[in-house]
């Protein structure tokens, strides 16, 4: 299954893999949530790191991408100029499985990929 997002200007851009709107679906209707949002905070050697937490009710500064109609992505004012444009992916590496982002905003990462640096 692939998704298809239209550009629009100005709209905020998020997408997801295949594998990783699978396991969104999966955990959304797991966990009886709306979506999934992707911040960031203060963190690591590099700045800022990723969080992905389930959306039950949307803030009033959310944006919304709708990934799939049972999947949504919510990021805040704030975050979205640092993440605008990412891709989400959920890989395996050794015996962990996890999200994995690509954020051409990204400056750098440190060396453990815990925190990203950005200059947005």
């Amino acid at each position: 299954m692939t998704s298809v997002q239209q550009f629009v200007p100005g709209q905020p851009r998020i997408s997801m893999t295949a594998s990783a709107e699978q396991q969104a679906r999966h955990e959304l209707q797991r966990e009886h949530a709306r979506g999934l949002r992707l911040a960031v905070k203060p963190s690591g050697c590099s700045g800022y790191k990723y969080v992905l937490e389930y959306v039950h009710e949307p803030a009033g500064d959310d944006h919304q991408v709708t990934i799939a109609t049972d999947v949504a992505v919510y990021v805040d004012a704030k975050s979205l100029p640092m993440v605008n444009g990412t891709e989400i992916d959920y890989v395996t590496e050794g015996v962990n499985r996890f999200f994995k982002f690509r954020n051409p905003n990204a400056e750098g990462e440190c060396g453990c990929g815990e925190s990203f640096s950005v200059s947005v």
